[in-house]
């Protein structure tokens, strides 16, 4: 009995020990990181400027491949026959762990860093965020390969470089051409307005634009001569806006008519609007894309014009992991959120009293949201979908924006450009090493994560891009 006991307290102090060493590995990349704060705000503040639209980020996707390159990873440029995308490798063997960066701006967008409405000029803006998104990771990529090779530690970290995720689907063409599915886990974070790890779904999403093409004439002159594609737009966004007493409640259609004419006194020849339709089951958002199809089809019909249809983007629901989550969290909760400066408070609390400003505690950027507290935040659509359905995936958002403040707006710009979206992105980067470091250390979490995966998934399940065969729409921002 007595060596029973003596076995189970070594066991427990080898346990306690084995944690100790494990949170020591976790204090030295998260050193690692914070040594380079500077260096990181910078190249942040220079992807922010850039503020480069989607598979147009040359200049930023060039930025960060040349930091991962300096800090010994192999760079593969280019992948899945985009540009701007890339895979950076340092390691080799499993486990595989993989961490994802975004760095595209959104058009229309252009603001100063400054609590006020004020243009910096430009045509686009990082309204979501992505300039630190993209360096965050970075950041926690390096700081993981550095303490691998400090330690010895076995196994593979990849860094992917993912552009145009809002709308162009970047990462679907990734999936598509098998490049996640070398990973074990996947990582992510994205900017917000408070530190949170959601469990809940995004919507599946697609995009793409009707174009019409009718015959110019003089309007006052010789109308009868003329057929207006401007005519068919309407008619068909006023049959789309008909059909949505008809779909179900959580499903959204969005739109804007990019192309409408040139002059009044022109029948327009051409006329073009651009759609989203979105919904929490991806099953749904195909049929009311079909049915979308249908109204542009009985609108060219109508007007006596002609019509195409160009899918652009296209991506699933989110596939949640309760066991990444956790883990996750954990290492939040561990690296904690932080506090505002005195001029930092002065500028969130001008910028609050802007319009389209929630009222909300500055205080927040110092609180962990519970694990399931953000489970019905999630209503906007991403590419990081198609990912999770690949591979396990799981991610977190950080205050990186005043609280209270809606992405892509012109505070989400401002706020993004200053000292408080550098704050939450630091946070980021240290809770997605850290959790790389555990799983690095524990393969066993990494089996619980895939058996859960491929519980939620199904036997059967085979991934199709809603994107088909199309190849990726490098110019869908034109």
């Amino acid at each position: 009995m007595k060596t029973m006991k003596n076995v189970f307290v070594l066991l427990l102090c080898c346990f306690h020990f084995s944690l100790l060493a494990q949170e020591a590995d976790k204090k030295k990349v998260i050193q690692r990181i914070q040594q380079k704060e500077v260096q990181y705000g910078q190249m942040a503040n220079q992807i922010w400027k850039y503020a480069e639209v989607g598979y147009k980020e040359k200049q930023s996707s060039a930025l960060l491949q040349e930091a991962l390159r300096k800090a010994g990873f192999s760079i593969e440029p280019g992948v899945a026959d985009i540009p701007t995308a890339f895979v950076a490798t340092f390691g080799q063997g499993k486990p595989v762990i993989g961490i994802m960066g975004e760095y595209d701006a959104l058009p229309g967008m252009s603001q100063d860093s400054i609590p006020t409405k004020r243009s910096l000029g430009g045509t686009s803006g990082h309204a979501c965020g992505h300039h630190l998104f993209g360096t965050g990771s970075v950041a926690a990529a390096i700081a993981v390969k550095e303490w691998m090779q400090e330690t010895g530690q076995k196994g593979t970290i990849k860094f992917y470089g993912c552009p145009a995720e809002e709308g162009g689907s970047g990462k679907v063409y990734m999936v598509r051409a098998g490049l996640f599915s070398q990973a074990d886990v996947m990582l992510h974070w994205h900017p917000n307005n408070q530190n949170v790890i959601s469990m809940s779904n995004s919507l599946a999403n697609k995009a793409g634009k009707f174009r019409f093409y009718g015959l110019s004439s003089h309007a006052a002159a010789s109308p009868e001569m003329g057929r207006s594609a401007l005519d068919a737009v309407e008619a068909m966004n006023y049959m789309a806006n008909m059909m949505r007493e008809h779909i179900p409640s959580s499903t959204r259609m969005h739109y804007v008519i990019t192309q409408g004419g040139k002059a009044p006194n022109i029948v327009p020849d051409f006329a073009e609007v651009y759609y989203y339709v979105r919904s929490p089951n991806r099953d749904i958002v195909m049929d009311v894309w079909d049915r979308l199809e249908n109204a542009a089809k009985g609108a060219a019909l109508g007007t006596g014009t002609k019509y195409e249809a160009e899918l652009i983007g296209g991506v699933y629901e989110m596939l949640p992991n309760d066991r990444l989550a956790t883990l996750m969290h954990a290492n939040l909760q561990w690296v904690g959120g932080y506090t505002m400066t005195l001029s930092e408070i002065a500028f969130a609390k001008q910028i609050q009293q802007s319009e389209g400003m929630k009222a909300a505690d500055l205080s927040s950027t110092n609180q962990i949201k519970g694990l399931h507290e953000g489970d019905n935040l999630a209503t906007g659509s991403t590419d990081v979908a198609d990912v999770s359905w690949t591979v396990p995936t799981i991610g977190l958002g950080t205050a990186t924006w005043v609280p209270g403040t809606s992405p892509h707006s012109w505070q989400a710009v401002a706020a993004g450009g200053t000292s408080i979206g550098r704050k939450g992105m630091m946070m980021a980067a240290k809770t997605l090493a850290s959790t790389a470091v555990d799983l690095f250390k524990h393969p066993e979490w990494i089996k619980e994560a895939k058996a859960e995966f491929d519980q939620r998934r199904g036997p059967n399940f085979v991934y199709k891009s809603l994107l088909g065969n199309r190849a990726p729409a490098l110019n869908y921002r034109d």
